[in-house]
């Protein structure tokens, strides 16, 4: 999912970038923020791994989703009240 970008929204993103950093930087840019996409899948997969090794330690896998699920429950009803007293100010 592109968040609704058009190619044209895209290519005008590129050529102010363009602009600003030169066409020299651009690649070193590019390299950086794979490195930050890369170090972010790699977290995310050491916290994945580590939620479920806890969770074979513990031997109720069903209790810990349980918990998982009912944080994000809170979460999402938390969201939707925020949610709803912007759009009562609007």
């Amino acid at each position: 999912m592109v968040l609704f970008i058009s190619g044209a929204e895209i290519a005008l993103i590129f050529f102010i970038v363009l602009l600003v950093f030169g066409a020299d930087k651009i690649p070193s840019i590019a390299r950086g923020m794979a490195k930050g996409i890369t170090q972010i899948r790699h977290a995310t997969n050491e916290i994945k791994s580590e939620i479920q090794k806890s969770s074979e330690i513990d031997g109720s896998s069903t209790s810990v989703a349980k918990k998982l699920n009912e944080e994000i429950k809170t979460a999402k009803k938390d969201l939707d009240e925020l949610t709803d007293s912007i759009k009562r100010k609007l």
